[in-house]
């Protein structure tokens, strides 16, 4: 399949080389781009671009898009999310109207006990069909890599459940799927009272057989307030380490946690939600190689407080922004929303927030190597936009899909 995609008004995310490491602090500012340009892919790859018209003979492409009026970008890659789930929690949507915490929620049963209920009586079959149609929606809104989570199984054949979907949709969804292995989201009630059994019961009994049947890329521990210590999660991390598994870490959404530093000690790819963020944890995180992500999506639906981004951009880091799709505390996959909520919650620049949708949540989620930015030989996973004025228009006209076509794979 040849692509060519002509008459594009902005071509953006151009990079050459890709970068060897994220982007970060003020080089976040900058967004690449061609004017008046063009673009050809050669089956799945990204083969060429350049300005002005396409010179050479058309004949050769199989289909060619006129892109007049349009921008042509890469596709979202959402770094966070656990999509794979069973039903809804919109009753507990009306207990945090009224009042209720995450946390208060959570005691009583509900949260993450509840979706891991709801999880037990589904078949995995129909964890499949509603997940895909999951994915689907997320593809209309221009996502083309998503990472997902288990950790609504909270035992070993819920858990495995869950991630066989995962390799599932990986086998059969266009989209570039990376699966993380969340065992220790949340300790189950029939091991209230006993946390150390269960994470016992997280290494030794689980995380043997995610190793044994490749089910996973990633490790996640739900570190922080009323979830997961330190000492835990290092416990933990320490036996994910010797199967091979790349640590990611929930931490700091609810208070400071030590997550965000543990995660830097185990180099894990990323450190995500951190609310709470000061200066030792920025300090930890600067020249780690650990990629801090930012999940708007559940701080905007919780009504938390919003991580100090600013802060964070202007002392150096990198960040990322993915969707954290979940049932409970953000029930969206829309990225485009996400790109909305870092420039209007977060004080982030248009250029800072596309870059932290793209190039850098690529890397939070191991594929910056293929996907994130425009260069040649990466996969051509593109967005091409309905007719709109200039790239500052995507996050400032929040609410609507600018998205008219995805191309994946080149497709």
């Amino acid at each position: 399949m040849k692509l060519l995609i002509k008459n594009i008004s902005q071509l953006l995310q151009v990079r050459d080389e890709s970068p060897e490491f994220p982007v970060s602090g003020a080089k976040m500012r900058a967004l690449p781009l061609l004017e008046n340009a063009w673009l050809t892919t050669n089956n799945n790859l990204i083969e060429d671009y350049g300005i002005g018209l396409f010179s050479f003979g058309e004949s050769e492409f199989d289909e060619i898009i006129d892109a007049s009026g349009r921008i042509v970008m890469p596709a979202w890659c959402d770094s966070h999310t656990h999509l794979v789930y069973a039903g809804s929690r919109e009753i507990e949507f009306i207990d945090k109207i009224k009042g209720l915490s995450y946390e208060e929620i959570f005691e009583r049963g509900g949260g993450i006990l509840n979706s891991s209920a709801l999880l037990h009586l589904t078949s995995e079959a129909d964890l499949l069909t509603q997940a895909s149609a999951r994915l689907e929606e997320i593809i209309s809104y221009g996502t083309g890599a998503v990472e997902i989570k288990s950790g609504y199984g909270l035992n070993v054949e819920d858990e495995l459940k869950m991630l066989r979907v995962i390799r599932k949709l990986k086998e059969i969804s266009p989209l570039t799927i990376k699966s993380t292995f969340l065992g220790a989201h949340a300790v189950p009630l029939n091991y209230k009272g006993n946390q150390g059994a269960y994470v016992d019961m997280v290494i030794n009994e689980m995380l043997p057989e995610v190793a044994r049947e490749k089910l996973a890329d990633y490790i996640d521990v739900f570190c922080d307030k009323g979830f997961f210590t330190v000492d835990e999660t290092d416990r933990i991390l320490n036996a994910a380490v010797a199967y091979g598994l790349i640590p990611k870490i929930h931490a700091n959404e609810l208070d400071y946690s030590g997550g965000i530093q543990l995660g830097v000690k185990y180099k894990a790819l990323s450190v995500d939600h951190l609310e709470f963020t000061g200066d030792d944890e920025i300090a930890a995180l600067l020249g780690s190689g650990t990629m801090p992500t930012l999940l708007p999506g559940a701080a905007f639906f919780l009504n938390m407080q919003w991580a100090p981004v600013r802060k964070m951009i202007d002392a150096g880091l990198a960040v990322a922004m993915a969707s954290d799709f979940n049932p409970g505390s953000s029930p969206s996959g829309n990225m485009q929303f996400i790109l909305s909520l870092g420039c209007i919650k977060f004080r982030m620049l248009p250029e800072e927030a596309i870059n932290a949708v793209t190039i850098n949540s690529a890397y939070a989620m191991g594929v910056s190597d293929t996907l994130g930015s425009i260069t040649r030989g990466k996969i051509a996973n593109l967005i091409i936009t309905k007719p709109i004025s200039c790239y500052e228009y995507l996050p400032y006209s929040y609410g609507n899909n600018k998205v008219e076509r995805l191309i994946l794979n080149g497709i």
